[in-house]
């Protein structure tokens, strides 16, 4: 019978250093889609369309001032970005799992894809305060 050894002596074990990283992020995401998210959607999708909250309380002029400020790159970077790494780490470990392709090129598309299209949000709320 074969015997399984996990740490064999003289083999190395390659640590990941930048794992926590991607975990907090991951966990940041996960927090955002699941109580964030939910109450953006309640709010724009049921209470205003149903008449439940004033037609001004999202009027384009109060929500431009709001998004286009600081409390809107948060909101952007909370509602955005977090979910975006959440969805990358999901999606790459989710590969790794079924054995498709490299996981260092996984890792760097799937993170610097996250990261791309943060970087593209936070402009957009950037360039709008600037302008």
């Amino acid at each position: 019978m074969k015997k399984l050894a996990i740490n064999k002596p003289g083999t190395q074990h390659k640590q990941a250093f930048d794992e926590p990283l991607w975990w907090g992020l991951f966990s940041a995401g996960g927090v955002c889609f699941a109580v964030i998210l939910p109450a953006v959607i309640i709010f724009i999708a049921l209470l205003l369309p149903l008449g439940l909250l004033p037609v001004e309380a999202l009027s384009h002029e109060r929500a431009s001032a709001l998004l286009f400020s600081v409390p809107g790159v948060l909101f952007v970077g909370a509602v955005v970005c977090l979910p975006l790494f959440h969805a990358a780490h999901r999606l790459r470990h989710g590969l790794f799992d079924i054995s498709v392709g490299n996981d260092a090129l996984n890792k760097k598309l799937m993170y610097g894809g996250a990261a791309l299209l943060s970087v593209f949000a936070l402009g957009l709320v950037i360039a709008g305060m600037l302008g």
